[in-house]
């Protein structure tokens, strides 16, 4: 055994802080979107802005530093769905976006959490380029939403790009979940 398999991470390090903090400010970006005038809606997108680096800065700091831990690995697509799916409900109830853009993106990423979580003692599987693209075209499209004055045929371009690679990459999930259980039947004989 090698002196970095032997080494424990602990579940309190800096990477899980973050996904911590990140799913505190979900109900603080809430509060502000409901909020009424500008200077609410400045702030909440200020808290979502914040919120999603907290994303990027947690992963990367995890990888670059072995902070790789199980809480982790449950707790961060947990608060980024948390962060996402909260802004897209909060907009379809403020009648700002379709419920069925909604529905159709909290359903696939919901499904792939769920998926994950039932994956997750046997493999993991890692996250895609068009994963990564995904994240950023809906934190793109969810900004441009929430700031005040975007044109609407701008956001909804935005947002179809987002529904499109958001359905693509869940399926492209689904995919290579039921291509990884092949391999571990064959693997164990089955």
């Amino acid at each position: 055994m090698t002196r970095d398999e032997r080494r424990v991470v602990s579940p309190w390090n800096i990477a899980n802080v973050l996904t911590v903090l990140r799913l505190a400010l979900v109900p603080f970006f809430v509060v502000c979107l409901f909020l009424p005038g500008t200077g609410w809606r400045l702030a909440a997108l200020a808290v979502f802005a914040v919120a999603s680096f907290t994303d990027h800065l947690d992963g990367e700091l995890a990888r670059r530093y072995g902070l790789i831990t199980d809480f982790g690995k449950i707790a961060d697509p947990i608060a980024d769905k948390a962060l996402t799916g909260a802004a897209l409900v909060c907009l379809s109830l403020l009648e700002e976006l379709p419920w069925w853009v909604t529905v159709a993106i909290l359903g696939r990423e919901l499904g792939i959490t769920l998926l994950r979580l039932v994956l997750i003692r046997r493999a993991v599987i890692p996250a895609s380029y068009g994963g990564k693209v995904k994240t950023v075209l809906q934190i793109a499209a969810i900004v441009l939403y929430i700031l005040p004055g975007v044109p609407d045929p701008l956001r909804w371009v935005a947002m179809g790009a987002a529904l499109v690679v958001t359905v693509a990459t869940g399926v492209d999930y689904v995919v290579r979940a039921f291509q990884l259980r092949k391999v571990a039947r064959r693997a164990r004989g089955e």
